[in-house]
């Protein structure tokens, strides 16, 4: 996921900090009793989160107030890290009170929030860029943390994303794997060699299928100005390729069945070559996710009704 509706740009002022210092002042002073979950600023970045990286990985939350992806990401990296126990931290950054964190976003090309690293060793990985769902989250990070305890960057017997202890298991297939770790880095180039790879030998494999597809909307979406986009698809809700942009934004967002329902509703409203276009890309969108997933079954469903 690489994008979100949000951008940083422009984004931190005065009043925002301000705002963000009262929050700070009025929390409990319990909220940060947790040893799994910390606030971070830009004076203890350092300590807290590079040095610490050193022997234990740390994920870092970057997000405000005013993004509403970020409150729906953030309780769920809360309630992950406090299942771990120990075995990975949460560090929040609330950009509004540190800009110089933002500053440092802004010049790694972070162009939105919410933003998750992970810093292993001083080094830090892109991890997520965008609101998604528990289950991917999960997923997502049980991945991060395989290849970690593979590289011998995880304690043994640590656990992953929900808490469970992680059977150790047999190496998978080294594609699949230089896939993932492709995908981890956002190195899109590699990862889509290496998922093309796979389907040289195996043409029906759906996770390459899978992996390709989510490339090519990583692709996608990193081109766009998110703002823009959803300004130019609420002027003109006819405009079949200003649609699948916004679709392309929202499912990097997490927002699976907005997604869907916004091209269906695209379908149905446009005729000729723009009704074909808008479906193609609902096809190519149902590819990211797994094909047992429910919505998969859903939307084509619904697809064949608005077109029938």
């Amino acid at each position: 996921m690489t994008s979100s509706d949000f951008s940083l740009h422009g984004a931190v002022d005065l009043g925002a900090r301000q705002a963000a210092a009262k929050r700070a002042q009025q929390r409990p002073a319990s909220a940060g009793a947790s040893t799994s979950v910390i606030d971070v600023t830009d004076a203890t970045f350092n300590a807290e989160v590079i040095d610490r990286s050193r022997t234990v990985p740390v994920l870092v939350d970057f997000w405000a107030d005013w993004c509403q992806p970020c409150k729906q990401l953030g309780p769920i990296l809360e309630k992950l890290a406090n299942e771990a126990a120990g075995s990975w931290v949460l560090a929040k950054v609330d950009i509004d009170a540190n800009p110089g964190l933002a500053q440092q976003l802004s010049r790694m090309g972070v162009q939105g929030i919410p933003f998750v690293a992970a810093v292993v060793a001083g080094q830090m990985l892109p991890v997520l860029n965008g609101a998604a769902p528990e289950p991917q989250v999960r997923q997502v990070l049980d991945q991060l943390f395989d290849a970690l305890r593979e590289q011998g960057l995880m304690p043994e017997g640590a656990e992953g994303a929900g808490g469970a202890e992680v059977p150790q298991e047999p190496a998978g297939d080294p594609l699949q794997t230089e896939a993932e770790a492709a995908l981890q880095r956002g190195d899109l180039d590699a990862a889509a060699s290496a998922f093309g790879k796979i389907l040289e030998s195996a043409p029906t494999d759906a996770y390459a299928k899978s992996g390709l597809a989510l490339v090519d909307l990583q692709r996608r979406v990193v081109a766009l100005d998110p703002q823009q986009a959803r300004k130019d698809a609420a002027d003109r809700p006819d405009d079949a390729e200003a649609q699948t942009r916004v679709a392309d934004l929202d499912l990097v967002e997490g927002r699976v069945e907005e997604a869907f329902d916004r091209l269906i509703g695209t379908v149905r409203r446009t005729s000729g070559d723009d009704r074909d276009l808008v479906r193609k890309h609902l096809l190519s969108l149902l590819e990211v996710l797994p094909p047992d997933d429910p919505r998969v079954g859903q939307a084509r469903r619904r697809l064949a009704s608005a077109l029938f």
